[in-house]
């Protein structure tokens, strides 16, 4: 679970004090050590924690002055008997400034406790998806912004401008002080589409970083209050999908952790906010993550939850991307009739078109996506030919716009094609490949594009294939 989505009010940042007692803890082991040893401990107890030497670092040197909720846990699990002062830390109610909140529900399916393992095994793993992991902190991620009090809120809605965001009319309709959640409302939207529009051209790797302060910010906004009840709902609704957002660009960069702790996020702010679209579309996400995090047994379950909530929602096509969701998780598993029938469910579902209530974040999910996914599905399975001209129509069914998906499919294309044993086509359908990624920086593709030159290497001596070796070699330089 993530750490809570609302962050302090405090008047002013303190002077950090070190942390001696956990400090005294630690004992010989080295930070990096200690980190690995939370790591484990967290593992024992089915908690997801991205704890590295930084992170003890920040906790000794008194920056963290109380964890978040899975890191107390966890440290808790590790030294029984002790509470969270024992260690060093600061009362929870202390480091919020108020009275402490209850904890929010757990945000995972239900099914994900059950005693099946968590890391699958299938048949056939997706190949694609082996990203260098970028292990980091989510507790940095969610760092207060300094000075952020009542009196300088316009410096907080100013932080969501990373991305050119104006303001809105808003910004002039109240004072700032007393209505900061209400100037941000149209940031907040209008930060989550320009994010997806650019991610849609560039891909992720740009993005990601200056992405997370228009996030830390939104929900900065959303504990400040001020606001009539519709403008905080629909602050915790934009926060949600700008988590879901940022999310995405630590999937597609390669970073899991942060991935899966920004659509915790998520489903922590759909549940209090009792926002079923919201938390199908954080459960969809999680979905695709647990695929390609090698968990496909979760992927299936997770997409199952958000079919569940989205059967009320009146949206067809939603239920098909949530369809192909799951077959994702079933062509993982190896279960090729399920996938089948999945796959089957999804065509059929989005054969009955677009409606009013087609959620605005499903916009690049068309008959291009689909093609895509069921791609995918046949190259899990090991289906290389079949899945290679599916991604050949997705490739050619994709607009323009969608330059970063034209890149992900020609790389899909390539993959299945060198899986297949047709070397050359293999290597001109990289070659393209490696040509839009002038445009485009995304961590996933260019380690699909690495795990296509490794299955090409005994062809080498091709002119075509020595020639896209060469490319793809030079491109990581």
């Amino acid at each position: 679970m993530s750490s809570s989505p609302y962050l302090s009010n405090a008047p002013a940042p303190q002077t950090p004090r070190p942390n001696l007692a956990f400090r005294e803890l630690r004992g010989q082991r080295s930070p990096g050590e200690f980190a690995a040893a939370v790591r484990r401990a967290a593992r024992e107890i089915d908690e997801r924690v991205s704890c590295d030497a930084r992170y003890i670092g920040r906790v000794e040197a008194g920056e963290i002055r109380c964890p978040n909720y899975a890191y107390e846990r966890v440290f808790l699990h590790m030294f029984p008997g002790r509470s969270l002062t024992d260690l060093g830390f600061a009362p929870r109610s202390a480091v919020r400034g108020r009275a402490a909140r209850p904890e929010p529900a757990a945000p995972h399916d239900p099914a994900a406790h059950d005693p099946a393992p968590r890391h699958d095994h299938p048949p056939h793993a997706y190949p694609h998806h082996e990203y260098p992991h970028h292990e980091e902190s989510d507790v940095r991620r969610r760092a207060f912004m300094t000075g952020m009090t009542g009196s300088t809120a316009t410096v907080a809605v100013a932080a969501l401008t990373p991305f050119g965001v104006p303001l809105g009319s808003a910004a002039q309709d109240a004072p700032l002080e007393r209505h900061p959640a209400r100037a941000g409302v149209g940031a907040v939207e209008e930060a989550i589409r320009r994010i997806r529009l650019l991610d849609d051209r560039h891909g992720a790797d740009g993005l990601y970083r200056r992405a997370a302060a228009p996030l830390r910010t939104a929900f900065e906004l959303l504990d400040a209050g001020g606001a009539p009840p519709e403008d905080i709902r629909r602050l915790q609704t934009g926060a949600g999908e700008l988590a879901i957002s940022v999310g995405w660009l630590a999937h597609d960069s390669g970073r899991f952790d942060d991935a899966r702790s920004h659509y915790a996020e998520a489903l922590a702010t759909a549940r209090m906010a009792g926002d079923e679209a919201l938390e199908a579309h954080a459960f969809c996400n999680t979905a695709f993550l647990a695929r390609d995090a090698g968990r496909p047994r979760e992927a299936v379950r997770a997409a199952q939850a958000a079919a569940r909530l989205a059967g009320r929602l009146g949206s067809p096509r939603l239920l098909s991307l949530l369809a192909l969701r799951e077959a994702g998780g079933w062509a993982g598993l190896g279960d090729r009739r399920a996938c089948e029938r999945s796959l089957a469910r999804g065509q059929a579902l989005f054969a009955r078109g677009t409606t009013d209530a087609d959620p605005e974040w499903m916009s690049f999910y068309g008959e291009a996506e689909l093609e895509g996914l069921e791609s995918q599905c046949w190259s899990a399975l090991g289906a290389w030919g079949r899945a290679a001209r599916h991604a050949r129509r997705s490739v050619a069914l994709q607009d323009p716009h969608f330059t970063r998906n034209i890149a992900l499919y020609t790389a899909e294309v390539a993959d299945d094609l060198a899986r297949a044993g047709r070397p050359d086509e293999a290597a001109d359908e990289g070659a393209r490949a490696l040509a839009l990624l002038r445009d485009v920086r995304s961590s996933r593709i260019e380690a699909m594009l690495a795990t296509t030159a490794r299955v090409l290497l005994p062809h080498q001596r091709d002119a075509g294939v020595g020639a896209f070796l060469e490319a793809q070699s030079a491109a990581r330089v």
